[in-house]
């Protein structure tokens, strides 16, 4: 039964992982394409302002006007290559100021929900065939040369177009007194980029619907299978429990049925019922045993009841007396040969509205348990006090003391301590489940401390 419970846990846990995994792999799917889609979406808004003319008319003033002046002014040793990328750069710099207002009032004119980051960079200007191939200029690795748009520092950028430009210009070579014609060829390549900040958050506020009621269907799940394996962990236990109380009352019924039937067949025997003694003797033991089934039945009837069906008599009661006749009474009838009661009780009186009937069942049934359940020399000690307007009841006892697992479940209906199948100790798991009832009855609270080998401690408290 065990096994089988753990592979239903096992298997629930895992169709649960399950579930997790595809629910993961959809809203991952879901991420990508609503990435995708707000990819396109800020494509196309770039497309539409890279079709302005004012973009086109200040790239070709930057290269072919102004960039082959100074491919000119190298070739003919005027400047060098770092000159000429830098006067490329002053020249794009301030075309670029008259670009920049022009992309943020069309930006503005396509009222977007989000902020657009635009660049243009330049990626490498070569000279090509002459005499060889000639580097002008090449971006280095993670750095960016910018002509127009915006800088982007941090962030991620999306490359949306990248070109190339080839050109060939005639141009006239000095060398010293000596003027004659040449021609060049030179290649530019460039990249548009744009960057969206935030992207991901404005992707998943997008997706909110979705993960909003993916997280609340997991959740409902997850509450589902734990409130499914926790009913059926109350179904285990009870079962359980009522498993044990079968068979503690099958146990406890047992002795005097067996006891019973043997008596009976006695009296039918002639020589019991021609000896007037011994038929007393086995007509007592008819009558004991009776007596005995009798409390059986009355205390699965009774102590059964929970708080709310119990019906107090409350009367006006003196704690000294009250405890004195209960210990004097308990350790009367208590067959042990080795038993010590100390009585601290509070000495000042203290008048107690309670059930006396019911409040000393509760009482005697933990004085009870710490014999049933205590060491060759048994000690109880009974302490009372006052603090904070209650009274205080505490009963200590020296015996085996109770583990943590059972400690939890120790007031509840039929749950015998250890194993209910070895019947060292006798009893139904009544005796502190009424207790407890009869002390909340009396709008009291009862606690337990124990440790298993160092004994046990039962603290009440009853209001005055």
């Amino acid at each position: 039964m065990k096994s089988k419970f753990s592979l239903l846990i096992l298997i629930s846990a895992l169709a649960l992982l399950a579930l997790c995994g595809i629910q993961a792999y959809l809203i991952g799917n879901t991420y990508e394409l609503k990435k995708t889609a707000f990819m396109e979406e800020a494509d196309r808004a770039v497309s539409e302002l890279s079709n302005e003319r004012i973009l086109d008319s200040l790239y070709d003033e930057l290269i072919e006007e102004d960039l082959e002046n100074h491919l000119v002014d190298y070739l003919n040793n005027r400047i060098t290559k770092r000159q000429a990328v830098e006067r490329f750069f002053r020249k794009a710099d301030a075309l670029n100021e008259q670009f920049l207002p022009r992309f943020k009032e069309l930006v503005s004119d396509l009222d977007l929900s989000y902020e657009l980051n635009y660049s243009y960079d330049l990626e490498r200007i070569v000279l090509i065939d002459f005499p060889e191939t000639d580097t002008i200029f090449a971006r280095r690795e993670g750095e960016r040369k910018q002509m127009f748009g915006e800088r982007m520092e941090n962030g991620e950028a999306r490359v949306i177009n990248s070109s190339r430009t080839y050109d060939t210009n005639q141009y006239i070579k000095t060398n010293g007194d000596e003027i004659t014609t040449s021609s060049y060829d030179f290649e530019v390549r460039s990249r548009q980029l744009i960057q969206v900040p935030g992207w991901k958050t404005i992707v998943l506020k997008r997706m909110w619907v979705l993960i909003v009621g993916s997280i609340i269907l997991f959740l409902f799940v997850i509450g589902l299978l734990y409130y499914s394996i926790k009913n059926l962990i109350t179904q285990k236990k009870i079962a359980e429990v009522k498993t044990d109380f079968i068979n503690n009352v099958t146990h406890e019924l047992k002795t005097p049925l067996a006891t019973l039937g043997i008596a009976t067949k006695s009296l039918r025997n002639e020589a019991i019922k021609n000896n007037p003694e011994a038929f007393d003797n086995t007509l007592g033991i008819v009558e004991r045993q009776n007596s005995r089934l009798q409390k059986l039945i009355d205390q699965v009837l009774t102590n059964s009841l929970s708080a709310e069906e119990l019906q107090l008599n409350k009367e006006q009661v003196s704690d000294n007396t009250f405890f004195k006749d209960l210990l004097f009474d308990f350790e009367t009838a208590t067959q042990h040969s080795d038993l010590k009661v100390i009585n601290a009780v509070y000495e000042p009186e203290v008048l107690l509205r309670i059930d006396r009937f019911h409040l000393t069942t509760a009482l005697l049934n933990i004085l009870e348990n710490a014999v049933k359940y205590g060491k060759e020399s048994v000690e109880i000690k009974v302490e009372t006090a006052v603090q904070n307007g209650q009274y205080t009841i505490t009963i200590s006892d020296n015996g085996i003391g109770i583990s943590e697992k059972d400690q939890k479940a120790i007031f509840d209906k039929f749950y015998r301590a250890g194993d209910s199948n070895v019947h060292n100790v006798k009893g139904l798991g009544l005796g502190l489940y009424f207790t407890h009832q009869i002390i909340t009855a009396h709008d009291g609270t009862i606690r337990l401390q124990s440790k298993e080998g160092k004994g046990t401690t039962f603290s009440i408290k009853l209001p005055i």
